[in-house]
């Protein structure tokens, strides 16, 4: 792991820790609120950085960057700011925070599929592809029946924290966390 990039590093890490949460919701998501949202907002930052770093880091070598990991990384950070600054008005605004930032993740996780595809493989390829499709159609769906979102917020995040993190541990040892 000497080898791997700060980038891959930041992947590592925010994939473990998605990973553990994901189980800690998982199991009791009646107590894990205040926590979650507390998580959530340290998250959130995190891969708000990590989608501008990347946007940062295309722009360096392509001479161009996509606009909306650009974009996403803004709302991304927005939004755990504001989890971290304010956790009971996040436990409210949580059935609808959430599913926006799944979305907005899974596009911005979309828009690298091309990178991931030359540098890491078809798995991982299709992997992502098929995860960020489920998010997308979980965080729609969540916007669309709120009474979803609040009876099964907990295991429906722990299961896309669980995915998530899987994911980014993922990209995090495979070819693009090298560079």
């Amino acid at each position: 792991m000497r080898k791997r990039s700060a980038f891959g590093w930041l992947e590592l890490i925010i994939g473990i820790i998605m990973v553990f949460l994901g189980v800690f919701i998982f199991v009791r998501p009646e107590t894990a609120l205040t926590g979650i949202v507390i998580l959530y907002g340290i998250i959130a930052v995190v891969m708000g950085i990590t989608d501008i770093m990347f946007y940062v880091k295309m722009e360096r070598y392509t001479g161009f960057g996509p606009a909306v990991s650009l974009i996403s990384g803004i709302f991304s950070v927005m939004a755990g700011i504001m989890l971290l600054v304010y956790p009971s008005a996040g436990k409210w605004i949580l059935v609808l925070l959430l599913p926006i930032w799944f979305i907005a993740h899974c596009i911005s996780r979309l828009s690298h599929l091309s990178i991931i595809r030359i540098m890491a493989g078809s798995f991982f390829y299709y992997f992502t592809l098929i995860m960020n499709i489920i998010g997308i159609i979980v965080g729609c769906m969540m916007i669309i029946n709120p009474v979803i979102s609040l009876f099964t917020a907990g295991f429906l995040i722990g299961i896309y924290f669980i995915l998530s993190g899987i994911d980014s541990i993922v990209i995090a040892v495979s070819k693009i966390g090298l560079r």
